[in-house]
């Protein structure tokens, strides 16, 4: 179901969702749903929760390419998070669209976000995730987090900056990481 859903999701957007449409898709009853969720935004949730875990593991995978607690870490992570929206722009906008209503997004979400945390401290040389690693991390997401919006509303090329985004998200890591 989830995976039809998703599928759904990407092809429509979340506007034009369908748990008719999932169920055909999916090859079950129309009643099947309901035996796994409460509801349609169950099911989107479900979606949104998965797409967190993806993009956690993308910025993971990312991130042990490089050092760790280095600039290259943090700069990869940012890379992966701006491509796994724009390969995944539907799922992507979905993932935020859920204000704190699904416990399970809100500890997925905070399971992806982790993982740069987890970075930051490091370079920090912290010993755990306190405050000013938080305070630390978060430009650094927030720049991320609006550069994906940017790519996926077509919005980078139009400011000049496509083919350099890469190139932007390594000065941003160096230049926003604390000194």
């Amino acid at each position: 179901m989830v995976v039809a859903a998703r599928a759904l999701v990407e092809e429509r957007g979340p506007e034009l969702f369908s748990v008719a449409e999932v169920c055909r898709r999916a090859g079950v009853s129309s009643a099947a749903p309901y035996r796994h969720f409460a509801d349609r935004q169950e099911i989107m949730d479900a979606v949104a929760v998965e797409g967190m875990e993806d993009l956690r593991t993308a910025c993971a995978a990312a991130a042990a390419l490089e050092a760790p607690g280095s600039a290259g870490a943090v700069a990869a992570i940012g890379r992966a998070y701006v491509n796994f929206a724009a390969a995944n722009p539907a799922v992507f906008r979905l993932m935020f669209a859920a204000h704190g209503e699904s416990l399970a997004l809100i500890e997925a979400g905070r399971r992806a976000y982790s993982v740069l945390l987890e970075q930051v401290a490091m370079w920090m040389a912290a010993r755990g995730i306190e405050g000013a690693v938080e305070e630390a991390a978060f430009p650094l997401w927030t720049f991320v987090h609006g550069l994906s919006f940017l790519q996926i509303d077509g919005t980078v090329s139009f400011c000049g900056m496509e083919g350099k985004v890469d190139t932007v998200i390594g000065r941003a890591a160096e230049g926003l990481l604390p000194r």
